[in-house]
């Protein structure tokens, strides 16, 4: 595969950030009432994570490691400033909508763990396709877990009536625990696709953390586990 395609791919299903990786909870369970708000969430973060992708790489042989992470949180917050001021001034429906989470994405830990684990250490294209794979990534998990919210909670899509009139809602699922009800549902279809085509389900294909301390015989990953530790010994 394409060297910078792969950076890509990873983000968008491999690694994906929500699903996989489980980062950037917070905004993943708060904004995702509808489907609007995690697209509009998601894209947001995109171009933030791209654009700090980017000029953190191109300046990556000019910062000083002893002051690494402060200008890695110089550069990210900067574009957030951006962001929120175009929000506010061209979509302010949304920008109120997501409110403080859009500053917020300052610290959201996909964005600064990009910057220290990739950005910081790749040139730019690489780097821009890291942050793009990974904002999209985001993008697709929020607005699937919004839509499902959404389309239980109030019977539309996209503020669009999908359901009958006489369709009771279920309005717990905009509700704070509707979010972890879906957010498992995904995570459990996803683990099951993985476990069908028999891959473990820790990051990347790794099974060190997932097997770690196991003496499940019945589980193939384990068993090659041990026997590996066996023939280590």
């Amino acid at each position: 595969m394409n060297k910078n395609l792969k950076p890509f791919i990873n983000g968008l299903i491999t690694e994906n950030p929500t699903f996989v990786l489980m980062l950037g909870m917070c905004p993943t369970l708060a904004v995702t009432t509808s489907a609007v708000n995690g697209l509009g969430m998601g894209l947001t973060t995109t171009v933030v994570l791209v654009m700090s992708n980017i000029f953190i790489s191109l300046l990556r042989k000019l910062i000083p490691d002893s002051v690494r992470i402060p200008a890695f949180i110089v550069i990210i917050a900067s574009f957030v400033t951006i962001v929120e001021m175009l929000l506010q001034a061209y979509i302010p429906a949304l920008y109120a909508a997501l409110g403080i989470y859009i500053p917020l994405i300052v610290v959201n830990c996909i964005i600064l763990g990009r910057a220290e684990a990739f950005a910081s250490k790749n040139p730019i294209l690489p780097s821009f396709f890291d942050g793009l794979g990974m904002g999209l990534g985001f993008t697709i998990a929020l607005t699937l877990i919004g839509t499902v919210r959404e389309l239980l909670g109030s019977g539309m899509i996209f503020g669009l009536r999908v359901l009958p009139s006489a369709y009771q809602p279920l309005t717990i699922f905009i509700l704070a625990p509707g979010a972890f009800f879906v957010l498992a549902m995904f995570v459990a279809i996803l683990n099951r696709l993985r476990m069908k085509q028999g891959k473990p389900l820790g990051k990347g294909g790794n099974t060190d953390a997932l097997c770690a301390g196991c003496t499940n015989t019945a589980c193939r990953e384990c068993t090659k586990q041990l026997n590996a530790e066996k023939e280590a010994e």
